[in-house]
């Protein structure tokens, strides 16, 4: 059966690249899943001298390469916005399709226990480190490459699935689990940068490694048994980054992988593609 909202998005990818190819170079070159969790790849239009998503400024690389990723919840309607010297704009709308997501509800349970006093005292040092993790420029290039999975598996739970407690909604799941031994190994999935390598278990995370690709775009991978980077590491698509384990909280051994984008989540299956998984 053909996925309709995949297949807009697709023709949508396809329609952009021929609309550039027919203006000249005076408009955006793009490419990508045009949908919510998804990513694109860009160029700017010659002479641009300033990028805007959104109404925000965005960087793009000397040779007008840039990056744009569309949150879980993203809107239906993102605008691109290219500056140039006198008074010149290109701007391109793009339209995102929405997805369906795995939801469940367990009206007889409440949203979350009472955090107890030691989660209340460490968590907001933990939350800190991510935030300063993730505000970190690097001049990494893995964004440009394509993206292996750091791990491969059964994937446990999808991206985007959310459970409704009582009629009051949790927080979604921003990330793909993958079930694995402990110990399994785990890679990089491009190039990048090392930002953050936990030196003790994160409350809700375990231990927690946190990867930049540049661009704005960075992973992190939640709940491994030991990790074998450490932070301002240089590290090469495919390198060892650690193992899967089940420290914070988690119910199994498994990796969690997440990928971020200037606080949009991303999934991972519309950025690395189907898993390559055999049964043993």
């Amino acid at each position: 059966m053909i996925d309709r909202r995949r297949f807009a998005a697709a023709m949508l990818a396809t329609t952009l690249a021929a609309r550039t190819a027919r203006a000249g170079g005076d408009a955006f070159a793009l490419d990508g899943s045009f949908e919510q969790g998804g990513i694109a790849r860009g160029q700017v239009p010659p002479g641009t001298t300033e990028l805007q998503f959104n109404g925000q400024p965005i960087p793009f690389a000397p040779d007008r390469r840039f990056l744009v990723a569309f949150d879980r919840d993203a809107a239906p309607l993102a605008v691109l916005e290219a500056r140039a010297g006198a008074g010149r704009t290109v701007r391109e709308e793009l339209q995102i399709a929405p997805r369906g997501w795995n939801i469940s509800r367990l009206d007889q349970l409440p949203k979350y226990p009472v955090p107890s006093a030691e989660f209340e005292a460490r968590r907001p040092a933990e939350l800190a480190r991510i935030k300063a993790a993730r505000a970190l420029q690097t001049a990494a290039e893995g964004w440009r490459q394509r993206f292996a999975w750091p791990a491969t598996g059964r994937i446990s739970t999808l991206f985007g699935s959310q459970r409704i407690y009582a009629g009051e909604p949790g927080a979604y799941h921003s990330g793909i689990d993958i079930a694995l031994p402990t110990g399994a190994p785990v890679r990089a999935p491009t190039d990048g940068v090392v930002i953050l390598a936990a030196d003790a278990p994160f409350t809700l995370e375990g231990n927690l490694l946190m990867f930049d690709h540049g661009m704005g775009l960075s992973s992190a991978f939640l709940h491994l048994s030991r990790i074998d980077v450490a932070e301002g590491a240089v590290v090469r698509q495919g390198q060892l980054l650690g193992a899967v384990g089940a420290t914070g909280r988690a119910t199994g051994p498994h990796l969690h992988w997440g990928l971020m984008w200037r606080g949009a989540r991303v999934d991972p299956l519309l950025v690395a593609g189907a898993i390559p998984f055999r049964s043993p």
